[in-house]
């Protein structure tokens, strides 16, 4: 299926009525709904470029930054908007998705957008997003909307990547110092991680953004060998390949499912909407 998905990043993951009131606005375009409590954040999974301006729009009118506190970083209401191409869909196509909402956002809402990239493909000469959050109204300027922070949604960083996997390891022993050296040991460029505290535990919250070189089961693998890992957490959706790369045996240890991807959830999306 040829389609544009967006994993659509929230700052609100503690009141759920809130988080069922934004996904309601995508419509047959929701894929799937992440929400966590710790984190304060929601991941939604959407197809096409309306869904997510629609969510965004409630976004912007219903949350405050002000207000909000959580362990994940955070610059905005509507922090993260990924554009991943698949099927024919091409590289190009995202980076233009891209472009489009940054304008939009700017333009429509106020809110300024921060453009960013993964070094690769259009767009290459972008910023990462972890250098986007740190240079932010510091020496980078927005690329659309005004030159300071909404003033209750903050900024959103907009880009066109590959699929990703967001995946979280939580630690038997809660250290957040083990944690933490856990996760500078696991960086490269295929895998960014972050230990943080959650609650009365501690995580190894991990992107994965070459899941096909690093999947999951490399990663859970590499952090029990340091430490007891006491359950995994598939944030979202994965591609079916990288569910596939991993034996049967262990889907369950590692909170995978081939029910979890994104051609199960746009093969059932097809289904809901030719009906």
């Amino acid at each position: 299926m040829s389609v544009l998905v967006c994993a659509l990043n929230l700052s609100e993951g503690r009141r759920p009525e809130v988080v069922g009131t934004l996904a309601a606005a995508a419509g047959d375009d929701l894929l799937d709904v992440h929400r966590d409590a710790h984190h304060h954040r929601s991941v939604l999974t959407l197809v096409g470029e309306e869904a997510v301006r629609a969510v965004s729009c409630l976004a912007v009118e219903r949350l405050d930054l002000r207000t909000h506190h959580g362990v994940h970083p955070r610059m905005g209401v509507v922090d993260v908007v990924p554009f991943v191409a698949r099927g024919r869909q091409t590289p190009a196509d995202a980076a233009a998705a891209r472009d489009r909402f940054c304008r939009w956002l700017g333009d429509e809402l106020a809110v300024p957008a921060f453009a960013y990239g993964n070094g690769a493909g259009p767009g290459g000469d972008l910023p990462s997003l972890p250098e986007v959050r740190r240079r932010a109204f510091v020496d980078l300027a927005p690329v659309a909307g005004p030159p300071r922070p909404h003033p209750t949604a903050g900024a959103t960083a907009v880009g066109a990547r590959p699929v990703l996997v967001a995946y979280n390891l939580w630690l038997r022993e809660p250290d957040l110092g083990l944690a933490r050296e856990v996760a500078r040991s696991l960086r490269s460029p295929a895998v960014r991680a972050l230990g943080l505290a959650v609650g009365d535990a501690v995580q190894v919250s991990c992107n994965l953004v070459d899941p096909l070189a690093v999947g999951p089961a490399t990663v859970y693998d590499a952090v029990a060998a340091r430490t007891t890992v006491a359950r995994a957490e598939l944030v979202g959706l994965a591609p079916e390949a990288v569910v596939a790369a991993v034996s049967p045996r262990r889907w369950t240890e590692l909170d995978l499912s081939p029910d979890r991807t994104l051609e199960a959830r746009l093969a059932e999306r097809a289904k809901r909407t030719t009906g």
